[in-house]
């Protein structure tokens, strides 16, 4: 499909030459530097040309004789010489109507307004995946018999009465007609203070220097403050999308691209990132790259956001008469909500960990800097006590003796901080010092994925933001029906979709799939609507699979077991009940004469007198039926999600069998270096 992409940069000083070559894969001599430029190896260029406005001299229809003399107009080291464009071409089209659009586009946006141009269009491997042209531009404008005009002209700060205004050079002199003067330096004192001449000649002052007083930066030349505005950038994308979209319609193509982001054009919708040649290289070479992976699961979650929206849109009409309908609708929504919530725990949980690897790195880095630093003080601080020591004289017994402690100090203080230097490379995997460039280009690089990282959560985030308005629309429409027939038939879709979400995000994600982060995502979505959650239902599930770590069961009767009761009837939760006021468990309670209703289980501190407790109980029936409807809510949730139950169990099976090794690791590392404390007590022995 056609995408929009018009990037913009600036050219600075002594580059114009080498991006003119490297636009054209051409062989330029660059007059400012002495360098010749040679790209003539490379391949893939197929449209190149320059454009002159009718100013021009004709002679810069040769891009080296035209960036040479671009060069040559630009005086200071920080001079900003071009301007280049990178646009996408659509690949709807064929190559004679992409260059008739480039040069249509070209025309009208830039040699119409008098600047210079040189265009080719590049085809990188492989044919039709990303044809894309460069535009550079001059900056400075051009007048009427095709001389470069000023970009900035000085600007004289003059007095009259007490109101001070800026004027050029000529206007300058318009204005000393009308009683204007320009403002001098003069000594008063020390000091150096502003005054126009009249003032200062009634004071008998001196000129301190010849140049008057300026603003900092001067006029800008009103045609190049136009080219260098923001709304100048705006008009041209606007300008590039609206002819590249004539061509396409103009093609037969439905296909139309825009020039505004997502937020503008009121689209929820997660914008990807840029990838970048070497994010691509990897992929070429069956390598996985971060940016590449982040757009492939991006690109799948649109695509599952824009089914929800349709599937909502689909059902909205059937809403009003159905409850059936409306429970659909809304657990498609939260669907929605679901996957955009572990979308942001993804990107967010991303961010953090590379936060955390960029702080490590960060401070590995800086300290290796700070020890570099301290190893040339001391180095200089060494030869400088060795020069001293060599010219000493012998007899100056104590300056010597002095100066050859403080020479063994430096020494000692060098080879502690070449150590801690050597165990800093080991960490980064470099044997040189000369090689740490590297780890902050990697800083940088990691730096900037973070960043792209928060601004796709930042997306999501609002995206999410925009269903949960949706979703409360349709809560506002839910408040006619039935609120208990609604929740049912909410609970009888929430297992298949909540299977559908987890199942699309597994697909997406693959390997970085994370049970947890799923659940959390769940949980936090049931917050965020005011509904609800079954974590209790839940928990449930941790326990189960947990009895190994009970204590022997034999035992545990031991310990829990009291007198038999005399009528001899059962008890199913003696020893696993305990007061909610004061902790102490609860006894079971009862006699001959009780019937079966009346036996119940009371606290056992307010039975004996021991505390303040007060009297209170539940009865063994009413325990019972409780545990029931516990039991039946858990085996509803599992029959509603088997496989998430399945998922679930392995999922907390596995958590505790790692810890296990882990603790069972520890002991063993404990051990080993008991041993090691022994041996070396008995060889001492």
């Amino acid at each position: 499909m056609a995408i929009y992409h018009l990037e913009t940069k600036v050219v600075s000083k002594g580059s114009a030459v080498a991006a003119s070559a490297y636009l054209s894969y051409s062989r330029l001599y660059n007059d400012y530097d002495g360098i010749q430029h040679d790209y003539t190896r490379k391949q893939r260029l197929v449209w190149q040309g320059v454009f002159l406005p009718a100013m021009a001299p004709p002679e810069w229809k040769d891009r080296e004789q035209l960036w040479n003399a671009v060069e040559e107009a630009e005086k200071t080291k920080d001079s900003r010489l071009a301007r280049e464009f990178i646009v996408a071409l659509p690949r709807e089209i064929d190559r004679q109507m992409q260059i008739e659009l480039l040069q249509e586009f070209i025309q009208q946006q830039f040699v119409a307004d008098g600047m210079c141009a040189d265009v080719a269009i590049h085809e990188p491997h492989p044919p039709g995946h990303n044809p894309h042209a460069h535009i550079m531009l001059t900056v400075r404008p051009l007048d009427e018999q095709g001389r470069w005009q000023y970009k900035t002209e000085k600007e004289y700060l003059c007095m009259r009465n007490g109101e001070e205004r800026g004027f050029t050079a000529a206007e300058s002199k318009m204005a000393q007609k009308d009683g204007w003067e320009k403002q001098h330096p003069y000594k008063i004192g020390k000091k150096k203070v502003y005054m126009t001449p009249s003032s200062a000649e009634t004071q008998g002052l001196a000129r301190a220097y010849k140049h008057p007083k300026s603003t900092r930066y001067g006029r800008q030349n009103p045609i190049s403050e136009r080219w260098n505005s923001e709304e100048q950038l705006v008009a041209w994308r606007t300008a590039w999308a609206d002819v590249s979209n004539r061509y396409l319609e103009r093609a037969g193509h439905e296909e139309r691209i825009n020039h505004r982001s997502n937020a503008v054009r009121g689209l929820d919708e997660i914008p990807t990132i840029h990838e970048g040649p070497v994010a691509r290289q990897m992929e070429a070479m069956e390598l996985v790259s971060d940016r590449c992976e982040i757009n492939r699961q991006i690109r799948e979650q649109n695509k599952l956001i824009r089914a929800i929206r349709a599937e909502i849109t689909k059902l909205t009409n059937a809403i009003m008469t159905s409850v059936t309908a409306l429970a659909k609708a809304l657990e498609t929504a939260r669907k929605g909500i679901l996957l955009l919530r572990y979308s942001w725990l993804y990107y967010t949980g991303a961010a953090k960990k590379l936060d955390e690897r960029i702080q490590e790195i960060q401070s590995d880095y800086e300290r290796s800097l700070e020890i570099r630093k301290l190893l040339r003080e001391k180095s200089k601080h060494k030869k400088a006590l060795t020069a001293e020591l060599k010219a000493l004289s012998p007899t100056s017994f104590l300056r010597r003796g002095e100066i050859k402690c403080e020479l063994a100090a430096v020494t000692e203080d060098m080879e502690e901080l070449k150590s801690e230097m050597s165990v800093l490379l080991a960490g980064f995997d470099k044997a040189d010092p000369e090689h740490m460039k590297e780890v902050k280009q990697r800083f940088d690089a990691m730096t900037a994925n973070k960043a792209g990282l928060e601004r796709v959560a930042a997306n999501a985030a609002a995206s999410m933001d925009a269903e949960i308005v949706k979703y409360s629309e349709l809560q506002e429409q839910a408040e006619t029906v039935d609120t208990d027939e609604l929740l049912t038939a909410r609970m009888e879709l929430r297992g298949g979709m909540a299977v559908e979400v987890r199942e699309k995000i597994k697909n997406t994600c693959g390997r970085n799939y994370d049970y947890d982060r799923f659940r959390q995502a769940d949980r936090d979505v049931s917050a965020l609507l005011g509904e609800p959650h079954p974590d209790e239902q839940r928990s449930v599930i941790r326990k189960l699979h947990r009895v190994q770590e009970q204590p022997n069961p034999e035992k545990q009767n031991r310990k829990n077991k009291r007198r038999s009761a005399k009528a001899e009837r059962q008890r199913l939760f003696s020893g696993l009940l305990y007061c909610a006021d004061c902790g102490s468990k609860l006894n079971f309670a009862t006699c001959k004469s009780f019937e079966g209703k009346q036996d119940h289980y009371v606290c056992s501190k307010y039975k004996n007198g021991r505390s303040d407790c007060p009297a209170h109980y539940i009865r063994k029936d009413v325990l019972r039926e409780l545990m029931l409807e516990r039991i039946q809510a858990v085996n509803a949730y599992i029959r509603s999600d088997v496989d998430g139950f399945q998922e679930e169990w392995l999922h907390y099976r596995r958590t505790d069998q790692e810890r296990d090794i882990r603790e069972d690791q520890k002991r063993v590392e404990q051990a080993k270096k008991r041993l090691a404390n022994l041996d070396v007590v008995m060889s001492r022995l």
